[in-house]
């Protein structure tokens, strides 16, 4: 396996190079000859059809699933050429289901306990919980029982805040939550990830635009992927369909 700066990524650029993906040896392909390039710092909004490829794109970026042909380069360097642990130490996901652990509020946001008492306060006020409970010794009960859905992930959002990853991967992160906390979190990515490269797999298209652009997915294979006031000028196309059907208005 090869080594990789401590630093690594520094830019967050992400290359799909005729990348195909498959889960089983005798299935058909998830992904097929994908191919596009997300610039450092971009925020790109993912969405397509149920069985589009979505997730799958997010099994691939963490090599959840070893590649069938092609490649997937991170700041140039081809991800499956390093470690998984590696790798994955390396990105941040903000998943549909927020993953909690029973145990204090401190090691909730740093399990591996790196970050001072200040940093962990202030990624509480930016996520807006600062007042949620009086101490850091807060005790979270198994998988977060004792807190909201909404709280959950916006817990899950100051966690990804103080890992500092160059890469965020938002796999439906909004779907289960009120209107108004996704609003919230919303708001989060625009503004406590600047620079950041954030990949948003989502349904709700509403929620994605204001990225810098759209990948929209279709049978495995990318469809479009262009900024959203493109595909909304064009009628015909597939983002400007979905969001018709959303009553999304151009």
């Amino acid at each position: 396996m090869a080594e990789v700066p401590v630093s690594w990524p520094e830019k967050g650029l992400i290359e799909f190079q005729n990348f195909s993906m498959r889960y089983r040896p005798h299935l058909g392909l998830v992904l097929n000859d994908v191919t596009f390039t997300v610039n450092d710092g971009e925020k790109i909004g993912v969405c397509g059809r149920t069985g589009s490829g979505k997730s799958s794109l997010m099994s691939a970026l963490f090599r959840m699933v070893p590649s069938a042909s092609g490649c997937i380069k991170l700041d140039g360097v081809d991800i499956s050429t390093i470690s998984v642990s590696t790798l994955r130490s390396r990105l941040t996901i903000i998943p549909q289901d927020p993953v909690l652990f029973s145990g204090s509020l401190r090691f909730n946001l740093d399990p591996s306990n790196t970050c001072t008492d200040d940093e962990l306060r202030t990624a509480l006020k930016q996520v807006q919980l600062a007042d949620f409970v009086g101490s850091l010794e807060f005790e979270v009960s198994e998988a977060g029982g004792n807190v909201s859905v909404g709280q959950r992930q916006l817990l899950c959002i100051a966690r990804a805040l103080l890992r500092k990853s160059k890469v965020v991967v938002l796999d439906e992160a909004t779907a289960n939550i009120d209107l108004e906390t996704d609003r919230l979190i919303q708001q989060m990515i625009k503004e406590g990830f600047h620079g950041v490269t954030r990949l948003i797999i989502t349904h709700r298209l509403e929620t994605i635009l204001d990225s810098d652009r759209i990948l929209v997915l279709d049978a495995g294979q990318v469809k479009e992927f262009d900024a959203p006031s493109t595909l909304l000028a064009n009628k015909e196309s597939a983002f400007a369909q979905l969001a018709h059907q959303a009553n999304i208005q151009a």
